[in-house]
């Protein structure tokens, strides 16, 4: 791991949170091994949170129809888009592995981490059309999601109440990390730490603390690769792939279930 550069995207308004310890141990852990570490503190630079026309510097092509992916494809093509997005680019461009660490706010981020994506994320430098999921421009880039929840583990399984977590976690880690090439490697779960004791959140962190000793040799999470779909045929899956997985128990992932029960863990342990 060393030499290799780390970025981690952290989302908590109080520096005495367990997010900031999560976030303090993984700085401190990455470090000793070698790792050059950087830190989006997202509320403390104030991180704008919304896409508009006031992220590019100058005039916009169609300001009557601002569409914001291309106007801001244009702009990081120019070199117009403003500072702030610019140099969380430059971060993770530079970065061999991005650390998303945040509370998780109604089954998802956090508005601001929220507006991190979305603004940094832009058509061009993150995605193309033909350059996305397996084939996506951060191939070579691995990303997971470290957070806590507010709820007990058993509530978000495919028997609780919030639901299965490899469900919520879908949209988050296909739609957006996958989506731009990323190996996504298992996400950090830490439940409800405000429900537990002191003790427990400190075995919860040293958890941590021991899985960051191999994390960037860890083997990512498994998703269908493009060449799997037809994209003549509105990129559905093709027959021949549907054929090989047609006598199996279980769907090929979350999303893609084909109907079947839903593989367990796919979105919670690689392997699967």
């Amino acid at each position: 791991m060393a030499s290799k550069k780390v970025l981690i995207v952290y989302a908590h308004q109080s520096s005495g949170s367990f997010n900031s310890a999560a976030k303090d141990a993984a700085v401190e852990v990455l470090t000793a091994k070698g790792c050059a570490v950087e830190v989006s503190d997202l509320y403390a630079m104030t991180f704008k949170a919304t896409a508009t026309a006031e992220d590019i510097t100058g005039k916009v092509k169609n300001a009557d129809h601002f569409c914001y992916g291309e106007e801001t494809k244009l702009a990081w093509e120019a070199g117009k888009l403003t500072a702030d997005i610019s140099e969380e680019q430059r971060k993770l461009t530079e970065a061999d592995l991005v650390i998303f660490q945040f509370p998780m706010y109604w089954f998802t981020v956090p508005a601001i981490m929220k507006g991190w994506m979305d603004r940094v994320l832009t058509l061009g430098f993150a995605f193309t059309h033909e350059k996305r999921y397996s084939q996506g421009i951060f191939k070579d880039k691995k990303a997971m999601l470290s957070f806590t929840t507010g709820s007990q583990e058993s509530m978000f399984s495919a028997n609780g109440i919030n639901g299965d977590m490899n469900v919520t976690l879908w949209p988050l880690q296909n739609g957006i990390l996958h989506y731009c090439g990323f190996q996504v490697l298992a996400p950090q779960i830490f439940w409800a730490p405000s429900h537990v004791s002191s003790e427990a959140r400190g075995t919860m962190l040293e958890g941590w603390r021991t899985r960051m000793q191999g994390l960037l040799g860890e083997n990512p999470l498994a998703f269908t690769p493009l060449d799997c779909f037809d994209g003549e045929k509105g990129y559905q899956l093709k027959p021949e792939v549907h054929e090989q997985h047609a006598a199996k128990e279980f769907g090929l992932t979350v999303g893609i279930h084909l109907g079947k029960a839903l593989p367990p863990n796919n979105q919670m342990k690689a392997g699967v």
